[in-house]
């Protein structure tokens, strides 16, 4: 039986942990917001010198050519920007999927805990109903470890497709601007 001193632990453990959470939240909200100013402040400036340089073209040749110098980097900035949302967003996941895993983790040993602690106090003809409740709860721990493998397997994946996107939207951008450097000559 739990005690009141128990009970007040735990909700004060419990509340320690959400003003943690909500800490590493704001963490990733502040990285984010700091990509997206640093974002626009470069874009501002890039707009600005674009818009002087689109000033002295001489004729519709040196404007396409000019386009064209322009697409491979914006295409490279767009994926490294893409590269550097999806890093503050898998980061601060894997702080909250790690806090979870933990208190994850302490209630499998409480709930193992009280489980022996029932069995011990177990009135005597009980033994078959404790290991019903022990196998049911080895299921659950073994349930949550293969959707944590799962998770973590998707999760790798996204991983490897967002390169294999990014790294093909470079190339594109790049074979674009070969294709009208070239035409223009």
């Amino acid at each position: 039986m739990l005690t009141a001193e128990q009970i007040i632990a735990s909700h004060k453990a419990n509340i320690e942990t959400l003003f943690g959470l909500t800490g590493k939240a704001f963490e990733g909200v502040e990285k984010l917001v700091e990509l997206n100013m640093t974002a626009s402040k470069a874009a501002l400036s890039e707009v600005a010198g674009s818009a002087q340089a689109a000033l002295g073209v001489k004729d519709a040749q040196e404007l396409m050519a000019l386009q064209a110098s322009m697409l491979q980097p914006l295409a490279e900035k767009t994926a490294a920007y893409s590269r550097h949302l999806y890093d503050i967003a898998t980061g601060a996941g894997a702080e909250l999927g790690k806090s979870f895993e933990a208190k994850t983790a302490e209630a499998q040993k409480a709930i193992a805990g009280l489980v022996d602690s029932a069995s011990k106090n177990a009135p005597a003809g009980s033994e078959t109903a404790v290991a019903v409740m022990k196998s049911a709860i080895a299921a659950g721990n073994n349930a949550f470890e293969s959707v944590q493998k799962a998770v973590k397997q998707a999760t790798d994946m996204a991983e490897a497709n967002f390169n294999a996107v990014a790294a093909t939207a470079v190339n594109a951008s790049k074979s674009a601007t070969a294709t009208a450097t070239a035409k223009k000559r």
